[in-house]
């Protein structure tokens, strides 16, 4: 029973002690207060009387763990007054234990503060707050330090390695735009007017912006900035260093700090090839590299929602800007209609990136900028789509084509709409408010398929186009080679609608209405240039039968219809008609007119001047002889017959 009252009896001491001892460290006294306190308990209870030699020891102990840890901080820092202390100067990265060793001394520290061991004694209090402060230092230096050495190259060749290239082209043997259609832009004779499209990034591209091993001591860093109150140094640091890599990354990317006005005054040529470079840099950018930093300030500040989306905000700002102020640039700058097909590969690839931009970039400024760039960019497309109508309608060259062949505002307006169709989904969606700018179809749009906007424009365009045509082709004297003009120009433009997506905005109906125009300009051309030629094989004026028939009269008729034939082919060897489907249904309608007319007539008046002197000069060509000549119609390249039937 003894036994078990001592042990009560020690056990009982035990929590009083403990509980006493709580209660000194909780109030946080000054010496004296706490002396004046020990006395108080002594009396209450001799079992108390202990309790001053515990609490000395345990201050004593307090004391040694903040000096030893102090020590390791002035120590261990370069720019500390106790002697040789800068001799024991390591970076970093080059000592793991000694790093280890610095950031535990810390952690001492900022505990035995946090635990308010140390706060009732003013000057170990002083001294905690300068070792914190010259461990930030040194911590904000050494994180600058890691940053730098372990920030990887962007390898752009790797990245443009992995990016699609879709090519959209006109044909190298398209033809040349003439001086006077100046404003249409410059086609290289040798290479035909290229556009590359937008590439494209593969979804799961990305790079190490730093090495993996450094992100881990950089984490250990920031959380001690963090927790000492240091976090602004710590964004300042890990931004600014950022910051200057992804502006190098620009430049490895070939994206250069320009102000607007430097911008504005590059030719086109350079202009076109920094547009491109653009449109690559902001998928790069947004898809590959502030994805990785969003990345990085997830993993190295994950300690601190707020840190992280500053730290990462002030880090992309810089690069987002200068890719933002190229765009503002471009989207302000002088129209012409060259610039549109890489305007709206602008906007589609700003569009597509604006998307993730805003998950990441919480800055309500650079969102509003980026957006105000986009409009921008959605302005400048459509305004240069309106410049380019209103440059179709009004080009007014008069010089005519000598051959008839296909005009080259022809050849560069079908091409230029053909690749438009390519960005059909974007246009749709810029055009869906400017239902007034497609009034002046008046009801052609009855012949589409689809009523889309810009299926109308499109639409609207050609058929500018056509009046254009018409128009020029009044330039021409003769009405044959006005007919054939517009044939082979219509016929082109029916051809380029047919080959591509255009068919299946303008549909089955548009296409047979301009087949029907080119059968009725057929017409036109036959009764143009062959009326003449067969009215010289009628028999009209002749004689009343083949038997007494006027010699006279039939040798004015043959030596008419020779003259006819030979102005004909003489002039219209010379004229063009490139689609050999229609050369050669031209001259079989030629031969089925002429040929059964001259056989018919030759069959029923020949023999009355064949057996007289000098037939030949009147009887030149036989039937076979004009069908071989028709070959050679419509080849571009003038002939004169001089053959002689003998």
């Amino acid at each position: 029973m003894t036994t078990s009252t001592t042990s009560l009896d020690a056990g009982g001491e035990d929590r009083v002690m403990a509980t006493a001892q709580q209660i000194l460290k909780s109030l946080n006294t000054p010496k004296e207060v706490r002396e004046d306190m020990l006395l108080i308990f002594s009396s209450f209870d001799n079992r108390l009387s202990n309790i001053t030699d515990l609490i000395n020891a345990d201050s004593d102990s307090i004391g040694v763990r903040f000096d030893a840890a102090e020590k390791v901080i002035l120590w261990r820092d370069s720019s500390s007054s106790i002697p040789d202390a800068s001799r024991h100067y390591v970076p970093w990265e080059d000592s793991p234990n000694e790093a280890a060793e610095y950031l535990s001394a810390i952690d001492e520290i900022l505990q035995l503060v946090v635990d308010m061991s140390i706060r009732s004694d003013n000057e170990i209090m002083d001294r905690a707050e300068t070792a914190i402060q010259m461990a930030m230092s040194r911590l904000e230096d050494e994180f600058r330090r890691i940053l730098i050495r372990n920030t990887v190259p962007l390898d752009a060749e790797r990245l443009y390695g992995s990016i699609r290239r879709v090519s959209l082209s006109f044909a190298a043997n398209e033809g040349e735009i003439d001086e006077e259609l100046e404003s249409f832009g410059e086609v290289d004779s040798q290479r035909g007017c290229f556009h590359e499209r937008g590439a494209s990034l593969g979804d799961d591209l990305s790079v190490d912006l730093i090495n993996a091993d450094a992100v881990m001591e950089m984490k250990e860093i920031a959380d001690r900035m963090i927790r000492s109150g240091y976090e602004k140094e710590c964004v300042q640091a890990y931004s600014s260093v950022r910051r200057d890599a992804l502006d190098e990354c620009l430049v490895i990317l070939g994206v250069e700090k320009l102000s607007i006005e430097e911008v504005q005054k590059i030719e086109w040529k350079a202009l076109d090839e920094k547009m491109k470079k653009w449109i690559q840099a902001v998928k790069i950018t947004v898809r590959v590299l502030l994805s990785g930093e969003k990345r990085l300030c997830d993993l190295i500040f994950n300690g601190s929602d707020s840190v992280k989306e500053i730290c990462f905000n002030e880090t992309a700002k810089g690069c987002v800007t200068q890719l933002l102020n190229f765009g503002d640039a471009v989207a302000i700058g002088k129209r012409s209609s060259e610039k549109l097909f890489r305007i709206l590969d602008m906007y589609d690839v700003l569009a597509d990136a604006l998307l993730d931009f805003e998950l990441m970039v919480t800055d309500e400024f650079v969102s509003s900028e980026a957006k105000g760039v986009l409009a921008g960019l959605a302005d400048a497309a459509k305004g240069t789509f309106v410049e380019f109508e209103n440059a179709v309608k009004n080009e007014a060259s008069k010089k005519p084509m000598q051959n008839g062949e296909i005009h080259p505002l022809t050849r560069y307006v079908m091409n230029y709409i053909k690749l438009l169709v390519d960005y059909s989904e974007t246009l749709n969606l810029l055009m869906e408010s400017d239902e007034d700018e497609a009034d002046g179809l008046q009801g052609e749009d009855s012949e589409l398929e689809t009523t889309t906007q810009f299926a109308k424009r499109l639409l609207l365009l050609i058929s500018s186009l056509e009046s254009n045509l018409e128009e020029k082709s009044k330039v021409y004297e003769d009405g044959a080679l006005r007919s054939i003009f517009l044939m082979n120009n219509i016929l082109y433009i029916v051809q380029k609608v047919k080959d591509s997506e255009l068919g299946k905005l303008l549909g089955d109906n548009w296409v047979r209405k301009r087949r029907g125009q080119i059968r009725q300009y057929a017409t036109s051309y036959l009764r143009a240039s062959w009326t003449k030629a067969l009215y010289c094989l009628k028999d009209e004026g002749i004689g009343a039968s083949s038997n007494n028939a006027s010699k006279v009269a039939l040798k004015e008729r043959f030596k008419s219809f020779n003259a006819c034939f030979e102005e004909i082919y003489r002039v219209q060897t010379g004229w063009k008609v490139p689609d050999p489907q229609l050369r050669e249904e031209l001259r079989i309608s030629i031969s089925e007119k002429a040929i059964p007319a001259y056989r018919s007539f030759m069959g029923r008046f020949g023999s009355q001047l064949e057996s007289g002197r000098h037939a030949g000069k009147y009887i030149k060509y036989t039937p076979e002889d004009l069908e071989n000549y028709l070959l050679d119609l419509f080849e571009g390249m003038p002939l004169v017959l001089h053959h002689m039937r003998r």
